[in-house]
């Protein structure tokens, strides 16, 4: 190898032990070492932002978009419930998560299963008090396992199969892969099952480590007419809210104390909750409950423009010695209280009747440009918006669902590609006002995407060193003349490639050294190409190895030491299974 090749491995490695370490965000490291490549004149600056215009970064940017007009319909509520439901234990909940993503990376491109169900799962997690960084990787590992399964199940066996039909004339049926593909799930579903106890980190949210949370009482209404009118309790969702509780019901002017989980819901019901700041929030999302207070109903903003801020009265504040509805808040500030705070603690008061004091604390329903007005003003210390706190747009739910649909359908028939798919349905979004440009700018994760985009850049340099080249040819010499030894290594070589480069590329790399074995051992190529495909897509052990590993990363608060505690014993997991299979049914 050249010196560019050692420097490239050494760029490589340094990269590796600082995503290992420390707790550097990945995005940078990543951009970091795109740097320095091309500082060196290892890389070309074409070949250092070609991740950058590629159509898998770009169609994973685009799909934030599509999620986010899911998101602010409701559109991911639905589907979660009917997908995941209510988990009786984490592992029924594991079970639930993996078991339809399983099925539909099958059959559907992985990257928008796993893009929708992200918000949906983290939703999921808060609801039912669950660890996200229990369900996160096991939602990025069903999405790959899904894709073992079948021709189209990832894009890494569509390539290897062009490859084999380019070169051999040979084709794979659409489930031929499912020999090896659906023995491998089964034993990868038991090992995470059985084993994320101890393997996966138990990480709880910034909002259960709070020691003294404010805490709320806020009201709500039942719609009359609405969704959640003769529903009971439990089958709205009501008693299992994340750092929230209902204390009791209003109805006809009489309290219901201690509410049963079984007790049925009537339209104008006023239900009292007491919590944190953050389960107003998912109050607020419920569709249904409406702030009991009729100053909402008053504001000349529409509701789905809205957002809940938290601010902190004055001691110079004209509000201060007078009531909320003495003080006129909603025609002074165009704004709605519909909850207070003082000390940190709940006041057991009507709204509109508590008088307030300095250092009070409000919870306000207010336009988009309230918080930017009032953060200077003299009669609140602090503004503070609540970020994703907006009401959800729930008449646009279905027309949401249709667009996702319309794209999965247009991908899986082949009529588009999957980038023109989910530019379509992003402008679909912003066009049927799913969502805003705002929100759709907004939603977009840019961190992923630089991640992604300069993994692409430092897999170049790793081919177009020979770096990448040398050390698999030199790592199969070494197997000498046994094909099945020869099938083991090119697994492992495979596979540690797969977790430094992309997926693609590694599969791309390695077909020629599998053609180049088959022909000189004069036995059939078929078992080495599957050996390629299933090495190229379950990569488990790092999050670069694939890019929902990636997606997941920062929602599931992961460091790369998580990936590989729990990645690397299913790397080798599922490598046995491959290699014990695939001989079996592919002979050479």
């Amino acid at each position: 190898m050249g010196l560019d090749a050692w420097l490239t491995l050494s760029i490589i490695v340094f990269l590796l032990g600082l995503l290992s370490f420390t707790r550097i965000a990945a995005d940078i490291i990543f951009a970091g070492g795109l740097t320095l490549l091309l500082l060196l004149n290892i890389i070309s600056p074409a070949e250092a932002l070609a991740g950058f215009s590629n159509q898998g970064v770009i169609t994973v940017g685009v799909l934030y978009v599509v999620v986010a007009g899911l998101k602010e319909t409701g559109g991911i509520n639905w589907i979660s419930q009917r997908l995941l439901g209510q988990p009786t234990s984490l592992i029924n909940a594991q079970l639930k998560l993996m078991t339809p993503v399983t099925f539909l990376s099958a059959f559907l491109n992985n990257t928008p299963v796993v893009a929708m169900l992200i918000p949906a799962v983290s939703d999921w997690s808060k609801k039912y008090q669950l660890p996200v960084s229990k369900l996160m990787i096991p939602l990025s590992y069903a999405a790959i396992l899904g894709g073992t399964c079948t021709l189209i199940g990832t894009s890494t066996n569509l390539v290897v199969n062009g490859l084999l039909i380019e070169q051999t004339s040979t084709t794979l049926g659409m489930f031929d892969l499912a020999w090896v593909g659906i023995p491998t799930v089964i034993v990868s579903f038991l090992f995470i099952i059985f084993t994320s106890r101890w393997l996966l980190p138990n990480r709880q949210s910034s909002l259960s480590q709070l020691s003294d949370p404010r805490e709320y009482s806020v009201e709500m209404l039942v719609e009359p007419g609405g969704p959640l009118v003769g529903k009971t309790i439990e089958e709205a969702g009501l008693r299992h809210l994340a750092s929230m509780y209902l204390a009791e019901i209003e109805r006809n002017e009489q309290l219901i104390p201690a509410v049963s989980s079984q007790a049925k819901l009537l339209g104008g019901d006023r239900l009292i909750f007491i919590g944190v700041v953050e389960s107003v929030v998912e109050l607020q999302r419920i569709r249904g409950l409406v702030p009991a207070t009729d100053q909402v109903f008053k504001l000349d903003v529409p509701r789905p423009e809205r957002s809940l801020v938290e601010a902190v009265v004055s001691s110079s504040s004209p509000l201060v010695g007078k009531s909320i509805r003495d003080g006129r808040f909603r025609s002074v500030y165009n704004a709605a209280v519909i909850a207070v705070t003082r000390n940190g603690e709940r006041i057991n008061q009507k709204v509109g009747d508590i008088i307030l004091r300095p250092g009070d604390t409000l919870l306000i329903e207010a336009g988009a440009t309230f918080a930017a007005q009032q953060r200077n003003s003299k009669d609140f210390y602090l503004v503070s918006r609540i970020e994703n706190s907006n009401p959800l747009r729930y008449e646009r739910a279905f027309i949401a669902i249709g667009i996702l649909i319309l794209m999965v359908t247009a991908v899986t028939i082949g009529w588009l590609s999957m980038l023109k798919a989910s530019l379509l349905a992003a402008g679909l979004m912003i066009i049927t006002r799913c969502c805003t440009g705002t929100i759709a700018r907004r939603s977009v994760d840019w961190s992923v995407l630089i991640t992604i985009a300069s993994a692409f850049g430092i897999g170049t340099a790793l081919e177009s060193t020979g770096a990448a080249a040398v050390m698999a040819q030199t790592l199969t010499d070494f197997a000498g003349a046994s094909p099945y030894l020869n099938m083991v290594a090119l697994y492992l070589v495979t596979a540690l490639f797969s977790s430094v480069i992309t997926n693609n590329a590694a599969a791309v790399l390695m077909f020629p050294i599998a053609l180049a074995l088959s022909s000189s051992l004069g036995v059939s190529v078929l078992p080495f190409a599957i050996t390629i495909m299933m090495a190229a897509s379950a990569s488990f052990a790092t999050p670069v190895g694939y890019q929902t590993n990636l997606m997941v990363y920062g929602p599931g608060g992961y460091r790369f030491s998580d990936y590989l505690r729990i990645g690397l014993p299913l790397n080798l997991l599922t490598a046995l299974v491959a290699v014990v299979i695939i001989p079996l049914v592919w002979k050479f």
